[in-house]
């Protein structure tokens, strides 16, 4: 497995709004609970310091993780449409349903199965990365293996 993190630029603006709203937003408000927390006096005893700082510490270890995130990210720029890659957008055909389905690859990060934004370590996409327009690939997975037919490539 690799510790490449890909994103879409839709997912690296989504994490980038997260961390500016936790910066602008979430940070401010937790200074000011700790400030007011901190004018009652007794810190020993003090639950809404305590809550203050155990929020102040979930916030800045999602910030840090965010920001890491960010630095590390290798952006998916969609190349062509012949191909299905990362950032594809594929429609397939389940032969054993007659079911079509139309999902969008992306990265572990940004993945939303329902929304349809499947990860490029999920089986399905693993199966028909590379593959053609009218390719029949076999996916492995945890239930069995069966048969999709790619039938488009955006």
């Amino acid at each position: 497995m690799s510790n490449k993190v890909y994103l879409t630029n839709e997912g690296f603006l989504e994490i980038e709004e997260e961390l500016n709203h936790l910066k602008e937003v979430k940070r401010p408000e937790i200074i000011k609970a700790l400030k007011d927390a901190r004018a009652l006096g007794d810190l020993s005893e003090n639950a809404d310091y305590d809550a203050a700082r155990d929020e102040q510490a979930k916030v800045e270890g999602r910030i840090s993780e965010l920001e890491k995130l960010l630095e590390t990210a290798e952006l998916i720029e969609k190349r062509n449409n012949d191909k299905v890659g990362l950032g594809s957008t594929v429609k397939i055909l389940y032969d054993d349903e007659d079911d079509v389905e139309e999902y969008r690859i992306v990265g572990s990060k940004e993945a939303d199965p329902s929304n349809n934004k499947i990860s490029n370590e999920s089986p399905l996409a693993k199966a028909i990365i590379n593959a053609k327009i009218g390719d029949i690939c076999v996916v492995e997975s945890p239930n069995g293996s069966y048969n999709v037919k790619v039938l488009e490539i955006k």
